[in-house]
This record gives C-alpha cells, structure tokens and sequence, in this order.
C-alpha cells in the first residue's frame, strides 16, 4: 500500500545515508545546495567575528550606557543568527572549517575593528557599516533560495529583519552623535539582552 503513495519514494534508495532528500529538493526547485551551503559559510562566518568584534566596540563605549545597551543587543542578536544558521549548513552536506582562522578568513564581511581613534562616533560607524555589510549578505542569501529553498529562505528573511533593524538603530545613534540630529529609528528595548525576536529560537516551555 505504501508503494502507492505518491512521495513514499524517490531518487534516494530506502536507507541511503550518503544522500539527503532535502538537497535533492532544492536541486529539483533549481537551486544548487553546495553553493547555498558555501554562501552560508561565509554568512555565519561574518556573525561569528562580528559578535566578537561588538564585545571589543562595546567595552569601549564606557560611559555611554545607551550606546552600550543597543550593542549589546546587536552582539548577541548576531551569535543568534551564527547558532540559528549552523545546522543548516549541514543539513546541506557541508561543515564549518575545522580551523577557527580559515572561518574568520571567508566571512562575508569586513573585520568590525576598534578605529584608531575610538570615539563613539567613530564606533557608531564601524557598527552601522558593519550591519550594512550583513544586510547585504543576507538579501544575497534570500535572493539565491527564495524560489529554490523555503527553510533557507525562511531562516535568511529572519535574519535579514534584524539585520534591518540593527542598521536603524546605529543610524539613530551616529545621527545623535556625530550631526546632533534626530533620525529616529523607532526602537523599542527589545524584551530582554539579545532577544532576537525574529531569528532565536527558544524553548518550547517558554510561556508565550
């Protein structure tokens, strides 16, 4: 009876460990899984640094504890998006480098360095290029698996709302800052540090 049932089988022999019918569904919807998987490297490459990069820039934000306060949330917003995309990669076949400075190496984006002169405007720009940065990434990554590859896509469209988020607020803060204008971003504490209310995924116990 089993037999009958329309995608009770397929390409993948029953068992077949060494291939994945999920790759084979991107391919058939005209995506091609090992270019998504290496694009998504260097993707979650780009979050990795940068988380690191934002404990450096924030720690030398002292004294401006609203500076510090929506950096903290982007830092830990962006480990979510390294932790919500890592599985995908090998869902897709692939792996992360085993070399931690070959990783950093691929990322997508730039070093978010501490500027010679660490001024918080100085700072404010490096973090508002830096989301900028990943906001391109992630459009590039929704671009390539919108028609081909919905979990991807789903998982990058999240990303890329926080991305946009992030962005928003460092031009609210760099406006203040460097031109003493008002660019509001229309940012709300988020619920708690790092909520990442679009990308993290939290427990099933948690209370709504």
């Amino acid at each position: 009876m089993s037999d009958d049932k329309k995608h009770g089988s397929g390409n993948v022999s029953p068992g077949d460990t060494s291939q994945r019918v999920g790759m084979e569904a991107v391919r058939r919807r005209g995506g091609e899984p090992e270019e998504i998987k290496e694009t998504l490297i260097d993707a979650i490459g780009a979050e990795f640094t940068t988380y690191y990069y934002y404990t450096n820039l924030r720690c030398w934000l002292a004294g401006e504890e609203d500076y510090k306060e929506i950096t903290e949330d982007a830092r830990l917003e962006d480990r979510a998006h390294f932790e919500l995309v890592m599985p995908r990669v090998y869902e897709l076949g692939g792996q992360l480098p085993n070399d931690i400075r070959a990783f950093a190496d691929r990322a997508s984006c730039p070093d978010a360095e501490l500027p010679e002169d660490p001024t918080p405007e100085n700072i404010l720009e490096t973090l508002l290029e830096a989301e900028r940065c990943a906001i391109r990434t992630w459009a590039e990554v929704c671009d390539m698996t919108r028609d081909c590859d919905p979990r991807t896509y789903d998982l990058a469209s999240r990303i890329y709302n926080e991305e946009v988020d992030h962005e928003a607020w460092f031009i609210e803060l760099l406006s203040r800052e460097r031109d003493d204008e008002a660019n509001p971003a229309g940012h709300f504490v988020r619920g708690e540090p790092g909520d990442a209310p679009y990308s993290k995924n939290h427990d099933f116990n948690e209370s709504a």
